[in-house]
């Protein structure tokens, strides 16, 4: 047996993508965020995941800062309960920011 077993290969941020837990939901399809970078973003729940993946608080998600506003985000991705709990593992989120 090898120390990779249970592993899974998880989408990583690419360079303008950061990893952000939820903290509050606001309605409309805003969440508030609390980016790994130690900023707090109002993301916004794109068309394409608003039916299909459900976004509750404490899930960590992977954001994408808009460019000419840094405190609002997209979410681009939602990461399941089991893969969350490997990032944590692997030292990629810290609870304390």
């Amino acid at each position: 047996m090898s120390d990779n077993e249970g592993r899974k290969n998880l989408r990583m941020p690419d360079d303008d993508e950061v990893f952000a837990v939820v903290t509050n939901m606001l309605g409309a399809n805003r969440v508030k965020v609390r980016c790994m970078d130690g900023t707090e973003r109002t993301a916004r729940i794109p068309g394409r995941m608003q039916k299909r993946i459900w976004i509750r608080e404490d899930d960590v998600v992977l954001v994408e800062p808009w460019d000419w506003q840094d405190e609002k985000a997209d979410v681009v991705w939602r990461y399941e309960k089991q893969d969350a709990d490997q990032l944590r593992e692997e030292g990629h989120i810290t609870d304390s920011v």
